[in-house]
């Protein structure tokens, strides 16, 4: 919840003091909280072996879809509400989809 708690901080702050579009401030937001998930779970919760490829290719994914959605918010008029929103939400039904597999996995080794 901290990750997206500074997600939307930032996109806030990027959108409204910085002018910049929603697109560059999502993706921007989100490489932000992304390092700040990822130092956090280094900490405190690596329990599964993540490799290191899954993880770049889920936070590269990640990354591409926050432009995307940010991109869309920027072209259709939405709100910054909106957008942030449309991206927790689907950046968060891919981390549960995430977890579940590699929890899958590992259980299968």
């Amino acid at each position: 919840m901290a990750n997206a708690l500074i997600h939307w901080q930032l996109f806030f702050l990027l959108t409204v003091a910085g002018e910049f579009s929603q697109a560059f401030s999502n993706l921007a937001a989100f490489a932000v909280a992304g390092c700040f998930s990822l130092y956090a779970h280094v900490l405190y919760t690596f329990e599964t072996r993540a490799t290191v490829g899954w993880y770049l290719l889920f936070t590269g994914f990640l990354g591409v879809m926050s432009f995307v959605i940010g991109n869309w918010g920027d072209r259709e008029g939405f709100s910054g509400v909106l957008t942030v929103g449309l991206f927790t939400f689907f950046s968060l039904i891919c981390g549960l989809l995430l977890t579940w597999f590699v929890s899958i996995r590992e259980r299968q080794r």
